[in-house]
This record gives structure tokens, C-alpha cells and sequence, in this order.
């Protein structure tokens, strides 16, 4: 028999990073890490640097070209991130 007062140890690590104020540092860690599994290996290997600040996802690319062929694809890129991290962290994509 369960008493009352237990909670599973995911539920009490949750709220206590959420306590912290950190959880959505951990989201975000996340997101920059699941990056080569959301676009694939030809586009990670093009990727020089990955950072959020503010709700914004920072990308920095070596190619222009897909720099170019990205920006049609912005919003499907935040949708995506938004749907891996499963809640409205990133509010705006920045290609560079």
C-alpha cells in the first residue's frame, strides 16, 4: 500500500530543478544536443556553432548555401525544436 505522501523520483526531481530555476537551462542543453539527430549528419557536420539566449536558437553555419536553403525552413525548425523539448521554449530561429 502506497502511503499518501510518496511521489515518484522523476516527479521530485522535476520539481525540485524547476525550484531551482534550471530546468529550462536543461531544456535548452537538450535541444542544442538532439541538433545533429533533428537535421541529420550532412547538415551537423555544416554547423560551427549552436547557442539559445533569450528564447532565440543560434545557429552558425559554414555554408551560405544552406544558410540560404535553411531560412525558407525557420519556422519548421522552431516548430520542431518546440516539439522535441515539449513545451515553447525557442521563439525565433537566427541563421548565420
Amino acid at each position: 500500500m502506497r502511503k499518501s505522501n510518496t511521489q515518484k523520483i522523476g516527479e521530485v526531481i522535476s520539481d525540485y530543478l524547476r525550484e531551482l530555476r534550471i530546468d529550462s537551462k536543461m531544456a535548452e542543453t537538450r535541444l542544442i544536443n538532439s541538433w545533429p539527430t533533428l537535421v541529420g549528419p550532412t547538415i551537423a557536420r555544416q554547423t560551427e556553432k549552436i547557442y539559445i539566449r533569450k528564447g532565440i536558437f543560434y545557429v552558425h553555419l559554414k555554408s551560405p548555401v544552406l544558410r540560404n536553403e535553411l531560412s525558407y525552413m525557420k519556422t519548421r525548425i522552431m516548430e520542431v525544436l518546440n516539439e522535441q523539448a515539449g513545451e515553447k521554449i525557442i521563439t525565433k530561429v537566427v541563421l548565420r
